[in-house]
C-alpha cells in the first residue's frame, strides 16, 4: 500500500509567523490519523450501535462523536475499521471508510478557541463544548468535523480536496494571535 501524501503539499511550511510580539497563540498541523470513518446505525440497533461506539472509543487513540441522528465520526488507528467491521452486523449498521477522502488539521494552544470562533459562528468555551465531544459545521461550504481533544486542542476533519484552502484560512485566522506551524 502507498502512503498517502498530504493534501497540503508546499503550503505545509513549518515555522513561526504573524504577530509573535505576545509569543504564539496556536500552533497549527496535520495529523495522520490511520482510519477515518463515518458509522451510521439503522434504527432498530441504535442501542446496539451506541455500544460499539463506547467500546471502541474507550481507547486514548480513538475519537468518536456523533456528527447527526444515528451518525458517528470515527478517527483513529487503521486496525479501528478492522476492530468494528468484526463486531458489526451488516443488519445494524454501516461502516464507511472516508481515509482517502479527508484530512485532520489540528489547532492547539491558549488562543485555539479565540482563533475558531473567528471562522464558525460555534460557542468553542469548555462548558459549551467539552472535551471529547465533536459537531459538523461549515465554513464558506467547506464542510468540517471537529473534535475536542483537550482544553486547548481541537481537531478539524475537512474534505482533501479543500485542505489547502481551508489551511490558508486557519493560518489567516491565526495571523493576529501569532502560530506555529509544526
Amino acid at each position: 500500500m502507498s502512503d498517502r501524501a498530504s493534501p497540503l503539499g508546499p503550503d505545509f511550511k513549518p515555522g513561526q509567523f504573524g504577530n509573535l510580539t505576545g509569543g504564539v497563540g496556536v500552533t497549527l498541523g496535520e495529523t495522520d490519523y490511520g482510519f477515518l470513518g463515518e458509522l451510521a446505525a439503522f434504527s432498530d440497533a441504535l442501542d446496539k450501535i451506541e455500544r460499539l461506539v463506547a467500546s471502541v472509543s474507550k481507547s486514548e487513540s480513538v475519537n468518536a462523536f456523533k456528527i447527526a441522528s444515528n451518525r458517528w465520526f470515527l478517527a483513529g488507528p487503521a486496525t479501528q475499521a478492522d476492530t468494528i467491521h468484526a463486531k458489526l452486523k451488516p443488519v445494524d449498521g454501516s461502516l464507511i471508510d472516508l481515509s482517502h477522502g479527508r484530512t485532520a488539521l489540528r489547532i492547539s494552544g491558549p488562543r485555539a478557541e479565540w482563533v475558531l470562533s473567528k471562522i464558525y459562528a460555534i460557542d468553542f468555551s469548555p462548558g459549551a463544548f467539552a472535551v471529547g465531544t465533536g459537531l459538523s459545521t461549515a465554513h464558506h461550504s467547506i464542510f468540517t468535523q471537529i473534535y475536542r481533544r483537550d482544553a486547548q486542542t481541537f481537531d478539524l476533519f475537512v474534505f482533501r480536496s479543500f485542505a489547502r484552502s481551508f489551511w490558508h484560512t486557519l493560518q489567516r485566522a491565526a495571523e493576529e494571535t501569532g502560530y506555529e506551524v509544526a
